[in-house]
């Protein structure tokens, strides 16, 4: 299975909602902790893009400091600054989805590379990667702070080709995010949609995933033959 598989990491292998609990602890109400993690995270997205867009790059945390001070005041939620100090300590610490340490070690028994590939810098990814277990699992990590520019800018996905001698053909985007598997697919890349909401709909643009799985254990059943 001469195969490179590059997993995007927030949202994809590591679960960016497990920050509830956290602000369920912080929050004067709460029952809005869910709906403060949804809008947290994407905002987050939006100034990555936004700041892609403008040629305005930053460290990715940098957007996710933003993002958190945006949703206090969209919710109005009055977090202190030492709250949200703490908010961003617990981002860095989020648990990895259940299924992905087994299933990365399925694949990587296949013969498959195994890559993290991130918006996140090289730190702040190792650090999130050694924290939920994960870190040696991957032979490489790639992230775009190499680059200064944000998925889904075709320099990033041409800079992880470029990085790691790969062969656009035995390539594979693993991700979540459907503008990240858009993105793949645009550059010539092989890409599978890890569907973690079942009711979640895919950009209608015209460029589909390769495979769309329900989560990593479903996208080692799709890849590894049956013994």
């Amino acid at each position: 299975m001469a195969t490179l598989l590059a997993f995007d990491v927030y949202g994809t292998l590591i679960d960016t909602h497990g920050v509830v609990t956290e602000l369920e602890e912080r929050l004067d109400e709460p029952s809005r902790a869910a709906e403060f993690s949804r809008r947290w995270r994407d905002k987050q997205l939006e100034y990555s893009f936004r700041r892609g867009l403008m040629g305005a790059y930053v460290d990715f945390a940098r957007c996710t400091r933003e993002a958190l001070e945006y949703t206090d005041r969209a919710l109005q939620t009055r977090l202190s600054e030492a709250d949200k100090d703490h908010l961003m300590g617990s981002y860095g610490r989020l648990p990895a989805f259940p299924e992905a340490g087994a299933a990365l070690t399925r694949l990587a028994e296949a013969g498959a590379s195994c890559v993290a590939f991130s918006n996140g810098s090289q730190e702040a990814v190792t650090r999130l990667l050694s924290g939920a277990g994960l870190r040696d699992r991957f032979e490489e990590i790639v992230s775009v702070d190499e680059v200064k520019r944000f998925k889904p800018d075709p320099a990033v996905y041409f800079h992880l080709r470029q990085r790691l001698e790969a062969d656009p053909a035995d390539t594979w985007l693993v991700s979540s995010n459907p503008f990240d598997v858009i993105g793949a697919r645009h550059s010539g890349l092989h890409a599978a949609w890890v569907r973690r909401n079942p009711e979640a709909p895919f950009d209608p643009w015209g460029i589909e995933p390769d495979v769309t799985v329900a989560d990593l254990e479903a996208l080692a059943d799709y890849l590894v033959p049956a013994s």
